[in-house]
């Protein structure tokens, strides 16, 4: 048993440099996120706007599934940390990518319309999942 709690001890400095790179990126990725979306997320998250939510909800969880992916195949944080990039960089083209297609889905979720926060959750995830998928290091 001594034998095991020394080597979770001795893995703790590798988790909590993981765990801040993923912090870390997290962060950045929600604020260039919010920096490039034309509404703002928070305020109407705040007041109550559900369809806000979703689709914010699902661009984090969008871009969490390969940062978790990342992090569980690097070989060192630095590889984590380009990975995790990369996957801050591919959600927000999907972001942009969707709105060239719908060019009122920011204004749809500022109106709160259900459908638009749907439906940018879901793309947000499968491009996540596809992603988190195609990293193969």
């Amino acid at each position: 048993m001594f034998e095991q709690m020394t080597m979770y001890f001795a893995a703790l400095p590798a988790f909590l440099s993981y765990f801040a790179i993923g912090g870390i990126i997290m962060l950045l990725c929600i604020s260039i996120y919010n920096l490039l979306t034309p509404i703002d997320e928070w305020e109407l998250i705040k007041k109550g706007d559900t369809a806000a939510a979703i689709a914010f909800s699902g661009s984090l969880l969008g871009f969490m599934i390969p940062l978790a992916s990342a992090i569980h195949s690097a070989q060192t944080a630095i590889e984590c940390a380009l990975w995790g990039a990369i996957a801050v960089i591919i959600q927000l083209i999907v972001f942009v990518s969707v709105r060239l297609f719908i060019p009122s889905l920011a204004e749809q979720i500022q109106r709160g319309e259900m459908s638009a926060g749907i439906i940018l959750a879901s793309i947000s995830l499968s491009v996540g999942m596809l992603n988190a998928a195609s990293m193969t290091f």
